[in-house]
């Protein structure tokens, strides 16, 4: 992806987390009310991500769990998921935070989805491309795998089953997206993921 194409994608990165917050502030804010009840904490949450050239950075979301401790694999049937995180998740509420990480730069609408250190990070040869830009809300990977949850649910070993098979996927779609990117593509993955 050339200077230019980064300059590109940026600015309606901008311009779009911008309207996104203008529009569901009122949402956000409602959901962060809810989860502070039902979690008995602060209803935002907030982890360590892997970004663009490997640098961490704080992504923040609703809280729909009553722990974090424990795998950072989830299934659809984890226990810890909580009555009002399972809506959250399911229409993707939880991730609205996100748009905040998009204003101040440390991800993009689409691209890579954020993992937590012990993934990205360890990606090498031709494969570190895939930190060459900031990671996404949503895009390809994402949208293929848009049902990770229950498709773990419904194996045997959920981690070993991500690890090889699940990321090592991920990490191959989303190499091409990078080396195809266009802002055409980028309003497709945008629309297919509004849609559901």
């Amino acid at each position: 992806m050339s200077k230019k194409d980064k300059f590109i994608k940026r600015s309606f990165d901008i311009v779009l987390s911008l309207i996104g917050l203008f529009l569901t502030w009122p949402i956000i804010l409602i959901a962060w009310i809810l989860a502070s009840f039902e979690t008995k904490s602060n209803g935002m949450f907030s982890q360590i991500r892997i970004g663009e050239n490997a640098k961490p950075f704080k992504i923040y979301k609703i809280k729909t769990m009553t722990s974090s401790k424990g795998t950072t694999i989830t299934t659809a049937n984890d226990n810890r998921i909580t009555k009002y995180g399972k809506f959250f998740r399911k229409y993707k509420i939880d991730e609205l935070p996100q748009l905040w990480n998009v204003l101040i730069g440390d991800m993009s609408f689409v691209g890579p989805r954020p993992d937590v250190p012990g993934y990205a990070d360890k990606l090498e040869g031709d494969d570190r491309i895939v930190l060459s830009i900031k990671p996404g809300i949503t895009g390809p990977a994402s949208l293929k795998y848009k049902n990770e949850e229950e498709i773990l649910a419904k194996v045997d070993n959920p981690v070993e089953y991500n690890d090889k098979v699940i990321w090592p996927d991920k990490v191959k779609i989303n190499k091409e997206y990078i080396k195809n990117w266009s802002l055409k593509k980028d309003l497709e993955y945008i629309k297919k993921t509004i849609k559901g």
